[in-house]
């Protein structure tokens, strides 16, 4: 299986800019992720840490 899919993609020209993609992309997500996580406001954050245990929440899902 691992022949079949080696010899198939040297067949294909330009193969070797995919992966080099995915990682740009890859990269790309977690740096603005690791970005948004160090910029987020701090009331934003302790508002949404505090869904869980929000008991107005609790009774609508009830519901």
């Amino acid at each position: 299986m691992l022949k079949f899919v080696k010899g198939y993609m040297e067949n294909i020209e330009g193969v070797a800019t995919y992966p080099m993609i995915s990682l740009m992309i890859f990269f790309v997500f977690f740096i603005v992720l690791f970005w948004w996580v160090f910029t987020a406001s701090k009331d934003y954050v302790r508002e949404v840490s505090e869904i869980p245990l929000d008991n107005n929440n609790q009774q609508n899902i009830e519901l």
